[in-house]
């Protein structure tokens, strides 16, 4: 029987999960795409725990976002992650696509985050 679209993501994402990890020097920067929003974090999987986090529907972000493009807010949630995470020390990181392809919004999010300061 055929995957959806969702397990097919999930499947690709655990492939994923098998090279791509987090650690407190390098952490992971995964990205989560709804079909309104968009959501990042960076977490260091070795203490289980969030650094940093920014989404589209975010009380800063929410108003800059509004009436934009998915890949227009991608941009701006990549600029904001960025930000935060320089903030808290955090120059070098891992990209964790999520299991999507990279391209449109993840593409745009990963470019403005790079824009912003940080390596990957």
């Amino acid at each position: 029987m055929a995957l959806n679209k969702i397990e097919r993501r999930k499947r690709i994402h655990y492939r994923i999960r098998k090279v791509v990890n987090g650690t407190a020097e390098r952490p992971r920067m995964v990205v989560f795409s709804s079909n309104k929003q968009i959501y990042v974090q960076v977490v260091d999987d070795l203490k289980g725990i969030t650094l940093v986090a920014a989404a589209s529907n975010d009380k800063e972000l929410a108003a800059d976002c509004k009436g934009k493009t998915g890949v227009e807010a991608a941009a701006i949630v990549g600029k904001k992650i960025a930000e935060r995470a320089l903030a808290k020390g955090i120059t070098t990181i891992s990209f964790d696509r999520g299991g999507y392809l990279y391209h449109g919004r993840v593409k745009s999010l990963a470019d403005a985050a790079r824009e912003g300061g940080l390596i990957f």
